[in-house]
């Protein structure tokens, strides 16, 4: 059975950082194999993509550009998120995606908070 669980959320100040991180089991494929994304959705707005990674090729919404890092260890199947200089149009709850051409998994998500 496919897991993805997130971790790394919490309350942090305007400006300071959280790493978030996802950890994947049960792929059928290796994990190189899925494309890795970061979403969130903040309460009352849909759910968006902040960063993905496919392979070598990483992408970021324009929001998060320069801020935010989304990297990759396929050795232990864990995807993260570094994320720098947080703003208060930041907080949502991060959801970690999994695709596989057709297939696509979900965490339960961490709830991201940037408040002073």
């Amino acid at each position: 059975q496919v897991q993805l669980v997130e971790s790394g959320g919490g309350l942090v100040q305007p400006g300071g950082s959280l790493k978030l991180s996802c950890a994947a089991s049960g792929f059928t494929f290796s994990f190189s194999t899925y494309a890795m994304r970061w979403y969130r959705q903040a309460p009352g707005k849909e759910r968006e993509l902040v960063a993905g990674s496919v392979g070598a090729i990483t992408n970021y919404a324009d929001s998060v550009k320069g801020r935010f890092t989304i990297s990759r260890d396929n050795a232990k199947n864990t995807v993260y998120l570094q994320m720098n200089s947080l703003k208060a149009e930041d907080t949502a709850v991060y959801y970690c995606n999994a695709r596989r051409y057709y297939i696509a998994y979900w965490g339960q998500g961490t709830q991201v908070t940037v408040s002073s």
